[in-house]
């Protein structure tokens, strides 16, 4: 677009006698704006891709900065370079390694598989975004093409449009993991839609990003469960996997799996209420009751980032292939999106649905310190050595619960020693604690069961 302006330029002059004369002369300047895209064909559907296909600075780009700088760091960025180097490429793979009708709300052939021209290769603002042209050509709040936060197997839209199938089964893990379902009980309760809703858990961490399902959230009480947007940044990160925090810190309050995997580790003595998702604290030592002369905290090599760098993640989040046994050919790649360390599985080592006994589970998370059956025997054993310390603290609370009520009253403003050692209990009980910290666990079994001797006098 040329553009022309007029000035008066005023050019210094030769004195003559007392005065200065200055002479003014009319200057034309003109000027040429960068043509930010080229008009899309129609077939395209009013995706506009790349403006330099050279630099992937796509046309979103030339305005939102930010969200292109992060994004040229991410896989999505280099999708189409990705797939050709893979080895596999086919057609019918390109829908998904480029902008197209999959990922946003359109259901037309459009983008790259109606042209395919270079312009929209890679995995593009508009990927999920959906078509920019309305809001480049008048760039208003109504015009702005919302991505999709909800995640579905059925659904036109979102992540799960590419991240699905044999070869990358995300969806389809994570829809069969607590991840995710919204469970209508927590959900409904705003103490709780932090950890228990996707919405809440993006307001949680403090990211105020507009969503396409954002007003039927807000009006009709819709909640989201806790999809990939809610721990991936989708523009990219620091952290690996463009996660929204890290995995590899030892903290409650940075490590993002423990954002919400720790909210009663400890007793709380105002509510007299046994652990709540306590997997952060256990992993690290810190969780439970601790009676007098217990130092903590109590760290097993599963909580160690020397052991094992990616704490929760390093067991929960792992993939890997699966052949079949008789041909050795592939059947199947796990993704880790199950978020189970020792998921169940068939005589074939798919993927079924609990629960089962240990023998019946894959440990293929724990081959990168044990082989599958040495740490099916570490497991087995463990259990074994706590099953005997649950079963006698059991049977003194159960005696001073008799004897003694008293000592369970939650109204009178004391957290007894029974109290604390049936926090412990409860704590051993919990699915996991044992494998997350069995040195943990056992301490605080042991001396909740010294405590609950001494304090009561039992044999």
């Amino acid at each position: 677009m040329g553009r022309t302006f007029s000035r008066l330029a005023f050019l210094p002059m030769a004195a003559i006698g007392l005065g200065i004369l200055a002479s003014c002369v009319d200057e034309t300047i003109v000027f040429r704006d960068r043509e930010l895209f080229e008009e899309p064909l129609a077939a395209a559907n009013s995706f506009l891709g790349y403006t330099s296909t050279d630099d992937k600075l796509t046309v979103c780009g030339n305005c939102h900065i930010g969200p292109q700088g992060e994004w040229e760091e991410t896989a999505h960025a280099d999708a189409w370079n990705g797939l050709q180097d893979s080895g596999q490429a086919q057609a019918f793979c390109e829908g998904c390694h480029t902008v197209s009708e999959l990922g946003n709300t359109v259901t037309a052939i459009s983008g790259h598989s109606a042209t395919g021209e270079e312009r929209y290769q890679d995995v593009q603002c508009e990927s999920c975004h959906g078509p920019g042209l309305a809001h480049v050509t008048n760039p208003e709040d109504a015009t702005v093409p919302l991505a999709a936060m909800d995640v579905g197997l059925d659904l036109t839209q979102g992540c799960a449009e590419c991240h699905q199938g044999n070869h990358h089964p995300f969806a389809e893990e994570w829809t069969e993991s607590g991840h995710g379902s919204v469970l209508a009980f927590p959900a409904g309760r705003a103490s709780c839609e932090g950890c228990h809703t996707g919405e809440g858990a993006l307001e949680m961490f403090g990211v105020n990003t507009v969503f396409l399902e954002q007003e039927t959230v807000a009006q009709d009480g819709e909640h989201l469960a806790i999809t990939c947007a809610v721990c991936h940044d989708p523009h990219g990160s620091d952290h690996s996997g463009q996660l929204r925090f890290p995995i590899d810190e030892p903290s409650e309050e940075v490590n993002l799996c423990m954002q919400c995997h720790q909210k009663r580790g400890t007793p709380d003595p105002t509510s007299f209420r046994g652990p709540h998702s306590p997997e952060g604290p256990t992993l690290l030592g810190t969780a439970g009751w601790w009676p007098p002369g217990l130092a903590q905290p109590i760290i097993s090599t599963h909580g160690s980032t020397d052991e094992n760098p990616r704490l929760c993640a390093g067991c929960h989040v792992n993939s890997y292939e699966i052949d079949d046994q008789e041909t050795g050919e592939f059947l199947f790649s796990a993704t880790g999106h199950r978020f189970e360390a020792t998921p169940c599985t068939d005589a074939q080592g798919l993927l079924v649905e609990g629960p089962c006994d240990n023998a019946d589970k894959t440990y293929a998370a724990c081959t990168d310190c044990h082989s599958e059956a040495v740490a099916l025997q570490l497991v087995d054993q463990a259990e074994l050595s706590i099953a005997a310390d649950v079963a006698e603290l059991t049977d003194l609370l159960d005696t001073v619960e008799t004897t003694m009520p008293g000592e369970f009253d939650d109204s009178d403003n004391r957290y007894t020693v029974a109290e604390g050692s049936r926090f412990n209990l409860e704590l051993a009980l919990t699915p996991g604690a044992v494998v997350h910290n069995p040195f943990l666990i056992r301490a605080l079994l042991d001396a909740s069961i010294a405590e609950m001797k001494e304090e009561y006098n039992l044999p």
